[in-house]
């Protein structure tokens, strides 16, 4: 694979930290990560002592200082390099952090980020619900305004580190007749009497990632936990979608360079046949145009001018590639080997299936590039 610019020295260093890491830490651990259905809580005290908690954020509440997105590629690369499935992680400091930053207020940063960077409490995002999917403006959870606090009704479904939170970003309807522009958003410590978490949800694949339901039955969340203003939650969850795609299309793109260096190292010595090294000399250029376009997207997004298509294309192509070439890897190992349970590269077709459906689907991202060449 050519070079790449994106990463700096001290990118290559952090790499180097990170690898150590997660080869001593947690490939040992993993196993009992899959039978339990979450990461351990040592694991989150431990990303948080290496600063992966911190990644992006100012450095007076416990951030990593100096870092940026490109902290959180590196950690995503290389746990892919490792086929582990610690989608979590990112769900932790790419998707919940940004917006405690943006927009809490200084209370509300000052009592979360520090526990949240040291890994002492864990974050999640509360917005799917079985009903509404992707159709944000049909969620039913309610939120009544009555005096200083908010009572909340309702449940959620599908979320990710639902079971292990401390803290929960909930979209709530404070204004059920304004569609999309009736949605808040509040934080709420999963302490508060009428938080309740329902059952684990089994899965096709991410066996090792924490999903879970969440109920609320009049849950009383106090007016100082909105987060930003009242019914501007829809917009403050889309300005942040096109970093979700992103780290998903960093994740995906990892996958697929995992899986092709698995299956070069399974045939080395093998004398594979030409249609198999027709395969693989296949997937080795598809997977060098998405890193040149992955690599693209994050350059844009650290300069500010990754736009929301931009961002759409590179989860549709990485996605889908990851997809394709994990199949074909997948095809091209031993059967007795492939499909056993304790499979990296099976376990990565698994994990990977949902990733063309999370945060928007290939449809959905298709329909968002069309719209932007005018169509």
């Amino acid at each position: 694979m050519m070079p790449r610019s994106v990463f700096t020295d001290e990118h290559d260093a952090f790499r180097a930290v990170i690898r150590e890491a997660l080869t001593t830490d947690v490939v040992p651990d993993y196993p009992s990560w899959r039978s339990s259905g979450m990461p351990s809580p040592t694991f989150w005290r431990r990303m948080g002592s290496l600063g992966v908690l911190g990644i992006s954020v100012p450095a007076e509440h416990g951030g990593l200082p100096g870092s940026d997105f490109r902290h959180s590629a590196v950690v995503t690369e290389e746990i892919q390099r490792l086929g582990l499935a610690i989608g979590g992680l990112r769900v932790h400091t790419d998707i919940c952090m940004p917006y405690l930053i943006e927009y809490g207020t200084p209370e509300q940063q000052a009592t979360w980020l520090p526990r949240l960077c040291a890994g002492e409490a864990v974050i999640a995002l509360g917005l799917s619900e079985a009903g509404a999917g992707s159709d944000l403006k049909a969620m039913a959870t309610r939120a009544e305004r009555v005096g200083d606090t908010y009572v909340v009704n309702g449940s959620k479904t599908f979320i990710s580190n639902g079971a292990a939170a401390d803290l929960v970003i909930l979209a709530v309807k404070t204004d059920p007749s304004a569609g999309r522009d009736g949605i808040s958003l509040l934080l709420v410590d999963t302490s508060t009497p009428g938080f309740e978490t329902g059952k684990h949800l089994d899965k096709l694949g991410l066996a090792a990632q924490d999903l879970a339901e969440l109920s609320f039955v009049d849950m009383h969340v106090p007016v100082t936990n909105l987060l930003g203003e009242e019914n501007e939650g829809f917009r403050y969850l889309t300005a942040n979608l096109a970093q979700e795609r992103l780290s998903i299309a960093v994740n995906s793109q990892a996958a697929a360079v995992a899986a092709l260096a698995w299956t070069v190292d399974e045939l080395a010595g093998t004398r594979p046949g030409q249609e198999a090294k027709f395969t693989l000399a296949a997937c080795a250029t598809e997977v060098a145009a998405g890193q040149a376009l992955v690599d693209q997207a994050i350059g844009a997004h650290l300069s500010g001018q990754l736009g929301v298509a931009d961002a759409a294309a590179a989860k549709l192509f990485c996605t889908e590639l990851q997809g394709r070439v994990v199949e074909r890897c997948l095809d091209l190992h031993p059967a007795g080997t492939a499909f056993r349970a304790d499979s990296t590269i099976g376990h990565a077709y698994l994990d990977g299936r949902v990733s063309r459906i999370y945060a928007g689907s290939s449809e959905i991202m298709k329909v968002i590039v069309s719209q932007q060449l005018g169509l």
